[in-house]
């Protein structure tokens, strides 16, 4: 035992008249369950799976059940998680025929690894046969399995933030690895490059990239304009619920909660800039996106700048512009043109 005075100084209250628990030093516990269960939801609802056979979508996270807290002791945080969960699938085969399944999660837990998940997927009672249910079976199931694993990686990383504080000399403890077997989504965890470096929320340093877009609409400048600041515009051509408010500073959450973002910049009819994501990237990362639109007479040609877009989805981003954007507004509102 320390002799009196020589002892860690965190331990020593005494001397303190509020008797703070200094650097979270001593046990402290975080409730995660609220901030799970509506992470679960948005990361699960709106995942999309396609082939030659059709596609299908997660239309409905139906049960989320169970509890997750993280506690701090001496620096070294522990994770606890436990969930089952339930949501509907909704397919749609190239002959337009719908059909709805199940998705079942029993055990997702600290104590399982995500590649020992069951996802259990089925065709719900009185639906015809259909190849789709081996898609969501293979790709699908894949799918929420990288869902989940988003899952625990934020778990980690963006609901973790201020649980270790820095100590006097300004470093933060060392986190020690959790008593979970969970394997996390590498790309949404920072790792250190010195060991010396301060702890501060600088936010996960990945490789990003930029493209362009270009697309035709047969529309004024001004009604594709609307089209992307305006709420009822933008649920009518996602067929899903936005909060959109349109104007400079302005948020935006779009398709279920899988995109969203903020206006930095509106010029009326011919430029909109946002910070704009996927909610699966790493926590606070947001591409710069860029909308410019010009007059061609009876059409709009609409450019779309994308900055800071992670690499490994790029691919994924620009197939989400062209399909639930592109597509989709042309589709909804009758803008068709010629594509670039």
């Amino acid at each position: 035992m320390a002799k009196w005075g020589e002892g860690d100084p965190r331990w020593i209250v005494e001397e303190r008249a509020d008797a703070t628990n200094v650097n979270n030093w001593h046990w402290t516990e975080r409730d995660a369950t609220s901030w799970s269960s509506d992470k679960l939801k948005i990361l699960l609802l709106g995942l999309r799976v396609e082939s030659s056979e059709g596609s299908c979508e997660v239309t409905e996270v139906s049960e989320v059940e169970g509890e997750a807290s993280i506690n701090n002791r001496k620096g070294k945080l522990i994770f606890f998680y436990e969930w089952n969960l339930k949501a509907t699938w909704t397919g749609m085969s190239k002959s337009g025929i719908k059909y709805q399944g199940s998705v079942e999660i029993p055990n997702l837990s600290d104590e399982n690894d995500m590649e020992d998940l069951d996802i259990s997927i089925a065709l719900n009672k009185d639906e015809p046969e259909t190849p789709l249910v081996h898609l969501m079976k293979s790709v699908g199931a894949e799918k929420i399995r990288e869902a989940l694993g988003s899952y625990v990686g934020l778990l980690k990383s963006e609901f973790t933030q201020g649980m270790i504080l820095p100590t006097a000399n300004g470093v933060a403890p060392l986190q020690s690895s959790s008593q979970s077997k969970a394997k996390t989504d590498k790309t949404l965890i920072s790792s250190s490059s010195s060991s010396s470096a301060p702890a501060a929320n600088t936010g996960v340093k990945i490789p990003t990239c930029k493209f362009r877009l270009t697309e035709t609409f047969l529309t004024s400048p001004a009604d594709l304009f609307k089209v992307f600041v305006n709420q009822e515009m933008i649920q009518a051509f996602t067929h899903a619920p936005a909060t959109v408010e349109g104007e400079k500073g302005g948020k935006f959450r779009l398709l279920g909660g899988n995109v969203l973002g903020e206006f930095v910049e509106l010029v009326r009819d011919e430029k909109i800039v946002m910070k704009w994501r996927y909610n699966n990237w790493p926590c606070e990362h947001y591409a710069t996106v860029t909308l410019t639109l010009a007059d061609r007479s009876s059409e709009t040609e609409l450019r779309v700048d994308c900055r800071g877009v992670p690499n490994d989805d790029e691919d994924r981003t620009k197939d989400g512009w062209r399909r639930f954007y592109f597509e989709a507004i042309k589709q909804t509102f009758g803008y068709g043109a010629r594509l670039f």
